[in-house]
């Protein structure tokens, strides 16, 4: 009895070994260099098992030094993002759908963030994301300040390595598709058909740009005003209908 227990797991495992491949996806800028930050989306046709988790169930965005960090964040629909303020003055968090496609992209938001006073918590604040599409997130104060999330339509999405590549574990075996999204390929790369089969898969996909490289942060300002060295709060304009409405806030 303990025999065929033993033949019956051991069996089990050879059989979900070779019914699902380890996939990686490297992406490529145009001159053939490895992106990091670029968001990879695979699609498998043959959905029978359940991915595993690659996502943060509740991720932090920080805003620190002047820059959201970090400057990508891959969710799911339904996630709840928290922002939190990490600089002594103060700043602004807008989201709105980002590329081309914004009118079908996820909807907006607005929150603003008191800087952090020395020995106190750091201001925060979180968002709800429903909708499956890329948000640009900004700061009214501060106009170098930019980064994303990224909403997936699949449980299998993840960003690239400093390598340029992402790495899916146990994809179930058959055909695939491909997605790769970065910020600054404004123009939607056509999907990849992949055959995913036991044992690594390995692949590429090359973007038409070269992205910027990120710059250094900026000096901190000598000041502790709100604002910082941009001052006080300006009037937010007013948001429009359609992508920019306002999400759900807490």
């Amino acid at each position: 009895m303990m025999k065929n227990t033993i033949f019956l797991l051991a069996g089990s495992a050879l059989w979900i070994s070779a019914s699902a491949g380890n996939v990686q996806i490297q992406v490529l800028d145009r001159d053939g260099k490895p992106v990091p930050d670029a968001v990879v989306v695979v699609y498998p046709s043959n959905s029978a098992s359940s991915p595993p988790s690659l996502l943060q169930p509740s991720p932090t965005i920080e805003q620190e030094k002047m820059r959201f960090v970090p400057a990508v964040t891959v969710v799911e629909p339904g996630t709840t993002v928290r922002f939190t303020n990490q600089d002594r003055w103060d700043h602004h968090v807008r989201g709105a759908a980002a590329g081309l496609t914004a009118a079908t992209a996820a909807s907006g938001f607005e929150l603003r963030l008191a800087g952090k006073s020395e020995g106190k918590p750091a201001s925060s604040a979180e968002v709800k994301l429903d909708a499956a599409g890329a948000v640009l997130l900004s700061c009214h104060l501060h106009g170098s300040m930019r980064g994303h999330i990224f909403v997936t339509d699949s449980p299998w999405a993840i960003k690239t390595d400093t390598d340029g590549i992402a790495r899916f574990p146990a994809v179930p075996d058959g055909a695939a598709q491909v997605r790769v999204w970065h910020a600054e390929q404004l123009v939607d790369l056509p999907r990849k058909s992949l055959s995913v089969v036991p044992g690594p898969v390995l692949d590429t996909v090359q973007l038409s740009v070269v992205p910027r490289v990120r710059r250094a942060p900026p000096a901190a300002p000598g000041n502790n005003a709100p604002g910082g060295p941009m001052g006080g709060y300006s009037q937010a304009p007013a948001m429009g209908d359609g992508a920019e409405k306002l999400a759900h806030r807490h």
